[in-house]
């Protein structure tokens, strides 16, 4: 899913990318064929014309999703400038757990029953950061494999020589960055997480609701700060905390964000930082955003994330965590 380019060609890939919300898919196609509402999205800064972000901000201030087109249509044009200051303050960081289950052979790959500290780049709220503490129902087509305890449990289709079998492991220092980091503490962050959600999936806010309730019990140590210059810095204070553990730098849809320029220089960054030794890197990043890794490895479906480690493609997902294929 693209998030920087024309309006046109982020809601024309956006509507290809939301085929499971049909609410979303007709939002955005109707945003195509309508000028009127371009022109308005057009007027944005070009970071904050993202759809999931000016569909949440309208649904924010209360645009019925399931919903017509036409509701949206009517905010927007009518907007007195709130939902434009929303939009301005807010950001998409839809903190999606169920990515965990494309995420968690990776981690067990690297772990092999050692003990992780992790760190995870565009945290949001830190809800990822607990994938220890999470049970597993990977669906493949041989049966069904399961990890962890019985419940909460997150459940994904496999496909392909996934490694699911690994011994357990334990974190034993949790932490994130993000530019603007959201308190799980805080219930206005906590609504916001939850307009994130997309209106039909009702099992995503379910899963939601488990990650918070898991998190406040354990407040997760999310920083403020650019991860271009607070990461290294991060990463020698988690080593120097948790010197047993094996370090892990991961994020997912998060690079995206970023200009190509910085893209490159994070990816070049990182690459350093897994050829020194200093950690290992799990990416999960659409095909174009770090294009190295995708070209190690076939190419993944239209709207599949690219799942690497330490650089190497190892599988492709769907975005928020329903299939995994490994290479």
């Amino acid at each position: 899913m693209e998030v920087l380019g024309s309006v046109a060609n982020l809601y024309r890939d956006f509507a290809q990318y939301a085929v499971d919300s049909p609410c979303f898919v007709d939002w955005a196609e109707g945003v195509l064929e309508d000028p009127e509402v371009q022109d308005w999205i057009t007027s944005l800064p070009e970071p904050k014309r993202q759809p999931n972000l000016v569909f949440a901000a309208a649904r924010w201030h209360g645009v019925p999703a399931p919903g017509p087109y036409a509701g949206l249509r009517s905010a927007l044009l009518a907007d007195d400038g709130t939902i434009r200051a929303t939009i301005g303050l807010r950001a998409t960081q839809t903190n999606e757990v169920g990515r965990l289950a494309t995420l968690m052979p990776a981690f067990g790959r690297i772990s092999g029953g050692r003990p992780l500290a992790l760190l995870e780049v565009g945290a949001s709220a830190g809800l990822c950061l607990y994938p220890d503490l999470w049970g597993y129902r990977w669906q493949t087509g041989r049966g069904v494999r399961t990890f962890g305890p019985d419940r909460p449990v997150l459940e994904c289709d496999v496909t392909g020589p996934v490694p699911l079998r690994f011994p357990p492991f334990e974190v034993h220092w949790r932490g994130g960055i993000d530019l603007h980091p959201l308190d799980v503490l805080d219930d206005d962050d906590v609504a916001w997480l939850t307009t994130l959600v997309w209106p039909e999936h009702e099992d995503r806010r379910r899963t939601l609701e488990q990650a918070i309730w898991m998190a406040r019990t354990d407040p997760p140590h999310v920083r403020a700060g650019n991860l271009l210059t607070r990461l290294p810095r991060m990463l020698a204070e988690m080593r120097e905390a948790a010197p047993e553990a094996v370090p892990v730098v991961f994020h997912s849809a998060v690079i995206a964000y970023l200009d190509d320029d910085d893209r490159a220089r994070f990816a070049r960054m990182m690459t350093d930082l897994v050829a020194e030794g200093r950690c290992h890197w799990i990416s999960n990043e659409g095909r174009h955003v770090l294009p190295d890794v995708t070209a190690s490895a076939p190419a993944p479906p239209g709207g599949q994330f690219v799942l690497g480690i330490d650089g190497q493609s190892v599988g492709h997902t769907h975005g928020h965590g329903r299939s995994l294929h490994w290479w």
